[in-house]
């Protein structure tokens, strides 16, 4: 089992509090926890110890390389460029460098190209005429602009929309093309097929398992960094490598799950078990001279928290920073707390959504599709029911709602990305490779209707529903919840004005606790930087209250 020291060495610190330095352990190498971890070690905290339950660094960045091209798993997208601290940190180390000529032509970097067009085929082999896909995008379109009106302009929601996305953008794209004189029964019926298709795309966008679970009054709060969308070349990890580059090694400590956060430790609490003479406390850090000792040293160093590993390892601590997805903190936080979460911060766990979107790469020797083709959408012709769609196990695959031609050829090969959102992307999971690679070759047969489509010679998808440490891809605003959660889940245990126990025992990060960027790669970098920054101005004022206390002698 990997080492995990904790740091106590150093110089002098004007940030250190008494006796000794604070001793500060993060959960999670994700990007939220290594900025963190860099920012407190940056401003001259030396005990931080950050502690990752999988084998590597990175949480929900996952570059692979597959064969010649790097694809990415997991986040993709630099989301806007004006004040995006990954942009900068990007921008900065050259990692946008790598471009193309035509990239260069259009002054962005892009994993799908703006040239050529969407080919939406249906099921019966179909490509729907590209005059009727414009009406019906046009349509779209301006029915989703509505969809942001409600948050933004205090737009009252009526009981009709049922307060969903899903159910308003239905039944009003439904009404306007029912409606529509010029068009043919056959036409309405296509467009209504689109819709779902629409939804599909939106859903795993916004990593619902369906547009009807994401709030309408809150859609709308999410904020959109200005300019373009960029892509890092040579893979998103490299984000994670820059964070974590000033980090020790030592700081580090992979494959160790936590079991339990015991904050608000009390010395009652700790000269119970000290009477109860349980030894497995013993068994761990005091080896290396950097355990918890809650028989005996704790008591003389007070920490109030304690962090329980799988491996029975106990970890003493001043502040905790968890980092972990909102996936497991749903999954696990009755027993990932000790005392339990407060209501208000289970409430806000509880109501607030986090969804599996999974990709599926597909890699051809040769592309079969055109060369103006840019996407392959799958319109399913007996959808065009109104309701929600959810689909048995074994249709998994309807819930596929396109496949992307990856640009440029050059960087990518001939690759298709996948996407696939919700309970049938846990149901793809299940699958065994050689059943996703045949079953979206027979997809893509179908749906262009050549039958000679040979099998991709790769294949790369992603399961991050069913990895046990992540358990979802990113948050989004459920029915019933609202941004005031996403702030909730963000607020430090102990609550201040409820307790005079040590402030900030427990503090929360990740991209599920900031309200306006969550569900983004900046929201999770900037949430570990303000929870660092939260602790370095506390221990700041600590500083100066003790330096300006009047002499009474």
């Amino acid at each position: 089992m990997q080492s995990c020291e904790i740091s106590s060495d150093g110089t002098d610190d004007p940030l250190s509090s008494g006796p000794r330095r604070p001793r500060i352990v993060v959960i999670g190498a994700g990007l939220a926890g290594l900025a963190a971890a860099k920012t407190l070690l940056e401003n001259g905290f030396t005990d931080v110890t950050v502690l990752e339950a999988s084998d590597c660094i990175g949480g929900r960045v996952l570059s692979v390389q597959h064969g010649k091209p790097v694809f990415e798993l997991g986040a993709t997208w630099i989301h806007g460029a004006i004040g995006n601290p990954v942009y900068h940190l990007a921008q900065e180390n050259g990692l946008l460098e790598h471009t193309t000529d035509e990239e260069r032509s259009v002054t962005r970097i892009s994993l799908f190209t703006k040239k050529g067009v969407s080919h939406y085929q249906t099921n019966l082999g179909r490509r729907i005429p590209k005059d009727v896909v414009e009406e019906f995008r046009d349509l779209y379109n301006e029915v989703y602009e509505l969809t942001q009106e409600f948050f933004q302009n205090g737009k009252p929601v009526c009981a009709e929309s049922q307060n969903s996305v899903g159910v308003f953008t239905r039944d009003l794209v439904h009404k306007k093309i029912v409606m529509d004189p010029d068009d043919s029964e056959s036409t309405k019926k296509l467009k209504l097929c689109m819709l779902q298709q629409y939804l599909k795309v939106e859903s795993c966008e916004s990593s619902a398992g369906s547009m009807d679970e994401v709030s309408l009054s809150e859609f709308g709060e999410w904020t959109e960094i200005p300019g373009a969308h960029f892509i890092i070349p040579e893979g998103f990890t490299k984000i994670v490598k820059l964070l974590a580059q000033d980090i020790p090694s030592r700081t580090i400590c992979l494959s160790k799950p936590v079991r339990c956060i015991h904050w608000n430790y009390s010395a009652q609490h700790q000269e119970a078990v000290a009477k109860s003479g349980n030894t497995d406390l013993e068994n761990n850090h005091n080896k290396n001279n950097h355990s918890c000792q809650p028989h005996d040293d704790a008591l003389i160093l007070g920490h109030p928290v304690y962090i329980e590993c799988e491996d029975e390892e106990w970890i003493a601590a001043d502040h905790v920073i968890v980092t972990v997805s909102l996936g497991v903190l749903k999954q696990n936080h009755e027993t990932m707390f000790s005392p339990s979460l407060p209501e208000d911060k289970v409430l806000a766990i509880e109501k607030l959504g986090i969804s599996t979107t999974d990709k599926i790469f597909l890699e051809f020797e040769e592309p079969f599709w055109s060369p103006d083709c840019n996407s392959i959408q799958f319109v399913w012709e007996d959808e065009d029911q109104l309701g929600q769609l959810s689909y048995p196990e074994e249709l998994w695959y309807k819930k596929i709602c396109s496949f992307d031609v990856l640009f440029p050829p050059e960087r990518y090969g001939y690759t298709l990305s996948g996407w696939v959102c919700g309970q049938e992307a846990l149901y793809m999971e299940r699958c065994d490779e050689e059943t996703v690679v045949e079953t979206c070759t027979e997809l893509l047969r179908r749906f262009t209707g050549n039958p000679n489509i040979p099998k991709p010679c790769r294949i790369l998808r992603s399961s991050w529903g069913s990895n046990r440490f992540i358990r979802g891809s990113y948050s989004f605003t459920r029915v019933g919840s609202s941004g005031g959660d996403f702030e909730n889940l963000a607020t430090p245990l102990p609550y201040a004005n409820v307790t005079k126990s040590r402030p900030l025992q427990v503090l929360f990060a990740g991209e599920a606790t900031h309200r306006k960027y969550y569900s983004t790669s900046h929201g999770a970098l900037l949430s570990g930087q303000r929870e660092a920054t939260r602790l370095i101005e506390t221990y700041q004022d600590l500083h100066r209250a003790e330096t300006t206390k009047p002499n009474m002698k």
